[in-house]
C-alpha cells in the first residue's frame, strides 16, 4: 500500500470551536467542519428537601419530542435526607402517572477507603422485570455532610411510537467509608412516547443537588 504525503497547502483548518477535520472536494484537501453533534442544555433543576424532581414535556421549556434522538440527565452532588437509593421513573401521560413497565439489569463495584475490602457483582435486588415502580440506580447514598452521588442517565429517543425506550446510567457515590460505582441498563417496555421523567430517593427526600437535562443534536 502506497503512502501519500499530505499537501499542507491544501489545509483549510483554522481552529474553530466545535469543529473537526474532514476531507473536502480536493484530492488531498482537508478543512474544518461540523462535528455532527452537540449537547444542548435544556433545563437544570436544583433539589432542596424535594420528594421528587420532575422533567415534564411542555413544562417550562422541557422538550421530549423528535427535536432530539438522545437525552442526558447529569446528576451533580445528589445528597439524601436519609440513607437511601437514588431512583427514577417514567410517564407517558405528562406526569399524571409514573408507572411505565421497565426491564433492567444492574451491577456495581465497591472499594473500601482503607483498601481492606473490594468487590464487583450483579445486583439482582436492583433489577426490574417488567416492574412499574422506581428504578434504583445503585446502593444507598451515605448521609455524612460530604456524602453525595454524581453521574448520568442516557435516554434514547423517548418520543418514538415504534420502539421501546432504552436507557443506560452510571453513578458514583460514597457510603460507609466505601466508594461505589454502579451501572444500570434497560428499556421501558412501551411504544408510547415517554414525555416525563421523575427522580426521587427510594425513601426520604433529595436534600440537595442539581439535575441538568441535555439534548443531543
Amino acid at each position: 500500500m502506497a503512502l501519500n504525503k499530505l499537501n499542507y497547502n491544501s489545509l483549510n483548518a483554522t481552529p474553530t470551536a466545535s469543529t473537526a477535520l474532514s476531507f473536502n472536494s480536493g484530492a488531498d484537501g482537508l478543512e474544518a467542519s461540523g462535528t455532527g453533534g452537540n449537547w444542548t442544555k435544556i433545563k437544570s433543576l436544583a433539589a432542596s428537601s424535594s420528594s421528587t424532581v420532575s422533567f415534564v414535556d411542555g413544562s417550562s421549556s422541557v422538550v421530549f419530542d423528535n427535536t432530539y434522538k438522545e437525552y442526558m440527565f447529569m446528576f451533580i452532588n445528589i445528597h439524601p435526607s436519609a440513607s437511601a437509593k437514588f431512583s427514577f421513573n417514567l410517564s407517558i401521560d405528562s406526569g399524571s402517572n409514573y408507572n411505565v413497565a421497565k426491564t433492567s439489569s444492574v451491577f456495581r463495584a465497591y472499594h473500601q477507603h482503607t483498601g481492606g475490602s473490594s468487590g464487583l457483582g450483579i445486583q439482582t435486588g436492583l433489577d426490574l422485570a417488567q416492574g412499574t415502580g422506581i428504578q434504583n440506580l445503585g446502593e444507598a447514598i451515605g448521609t455524612s455532610a460530604d456524602d453525595s452521588l454524581s453521574g448520568y442517565l442516557h435516554f434514547f429517543e423517548p418520543s418514538s411510537t415504534t420502539y421501546t425506550k432504552h436507557f443506560t446510567a452510571v453513578v458514583s457515590h460514597e457510603s460507609g467509608n466505601y466508594s461505589w460505582n454502579a451501572y444500570c441498563g434497560g428499556y421501558a417496555n412501551t411504544t408510547s412516547a415517554v414525555d416525563a421523567v421523575q427522580f426521587s430517593m427510594h425513601s426520604g427526600n433529595i436534600d440537595s443537588g442539581t439535575i441538568t437535562l441535555y439534548g443531543l443534536t
